[in-house]
């Protein structure tokens, strides 16, 4: 049993933060992430201090690549065993439009801003679904081999597609998304316009062309980890994949290898919590994301990854790397010497023309 005060107080801060009473959550939650050093910097920005916070037991579940599908199961099946679930906004967006997630109200359920700026305001645009907690902006940028490059280094995303001045293999996804943004690009088009050509028939010929254009110099990647090993390999001259797993390859591996920032993809990834959950666990639940998601918090999440904070006032709080000693901001895709040119990803689009490019794009794949 709690000591009396401790007990009083906790109730106060409950009722003045209109959150349930402990005794009224579960003490124990299974939270679904991704693995690898992305887990590993949530486990120690949010997980470790929260159950030292509480006494909560977190399991991890590394399943977020399979959340759409396992969470349709889990809700036929009226057992959804899952309590805080890491995904992109995208995955949100359509968990949310099929009654899976939880609306959240951000300015009731979410943190303000250590000077009481709104939760609303403070993630700003980012909030891009009702039932969507943004957390990181990450981005899909290039790295290259700087010892392979000349005298003259890439800064540009067209040289890309500039086999001469750089001759050598790239890497790609094995996907539409991006690719064909970066090939219209490429070709002409004004950024402003990438979408508005890409949802005609014309535009998606436009893209697939551009990339003929370096089809035979490319390696076609799936995971995340596949570019940064072409790379330290010395297989690939340039590639595309997640800019932290290129701060891994630069700054950990200290391989030959720079960033190109060029018409970076803003992308985010933040948490959902499962539509479905009892009483208990959905206040714990909502308990752990208005900790998880506060100003501090997402600071600290940049002490052992290079994603940009989702809120406006987590950037002047980020630091420096816990194990490297370096400072952090200069490797966030939200720097403003690394943001100059970026491109954001258009959810809305690809939810509506996904599997029409997609098939398209499989097919030209294999021509």
């Amino acid at each position: 049993m709690k000591p009396l005060n401790l007990l009083m107080a906790t109730t106060a801060l409950a009722i003045a933060g209109g959150m349930a009473s402990a005794q009224d959550m579960t003490d124990e939650m299974t939270i679904v992430s991704w693995g690898g050093a992305y887990s590993n910097s949530q486990q120690k920005a949010y997980h470790e201090p929260y159950m030292e916070k509480t006494g909560v037991k977190i399991i991890n579940d590394e399943s977020s690549a399979e959340a759409v599908a396992k969470l349709r199961a889990m809700n036929e099946a009226g057992n959804v065993t899952w309590d805080v679930v890491d995904v992109v906004a995208s995955d949100a967006i359509r968990l949310c439009d099929e009654g899976l997630a939880m609306e959240i109200d951000p300015d009731t359920q979410l943190a303000a801003a250590p000077d009481g700026t709104s939760a609303a305001d403070d993630f700003g645009d980012l909030l891009v679904s009702e039932c969507f907690i943004p957390q990181i902006v990450y981005s899909t940028a290039f790295g290259y081999r700087t010892d392979l490059v000349g005298d003259t280094p890439p800064d540009d995303i067209c040289d890309v597609f500039d086999t001469e001045t750089y001759p050598g293999k790239r890497s790609l996804e094995k996907r539409p998304i991006n690719n064909m943004e970066w090939a219209l690009l490429c070709d002409g088009v004004a950024k402003d316009d990438v979408y508005d050509v890409l949802a005609t028939a014309e535009g998606q010929e436009q893209a697939l062309a551009k990339l003929d254009t370096i089809k035979d110099d490319v390696i076609w990647w799936s995971a995340g980890a596949d570019t940064p090993q072409l790379l330290a390999d010395g297989e690939v001259v340039m590639g595309s994949t997640y800019n932290g797993r290129l701060f891994s390859v630069i700054e950990e591996q200290k391989q030959p290898v720079a960033m190109l920032w060029d018409a970076q993809v803003f992308d985010l990834d933040g948490w959902i919590i499962p539509a479905g959950l009892s009483e208990e666990r959905k206040a714990r639940a909502l308990d752990y994301i208005m900790f998880a998601t506060d100003t501090q918090r997402l600071a600290d999440q940049a002490k052992y990854i290079s994603y940009g904070p989702a809120r406006a006032s987590s950037a002047p709080l980020v630091g420096q790397h816990a194990e490297l000693g370096i400072d952090m901001a200069p490797h966030m895709p939200t720097d403003p010497a690394n943001a100059k040119n970026t491109f954001l990803y258009n959810y809305e689009f690809w939810a509506d023309y996904r599997d029409d490019i997609d098939a398209k794009f499989q097919a030209w794949l294999a021509k």
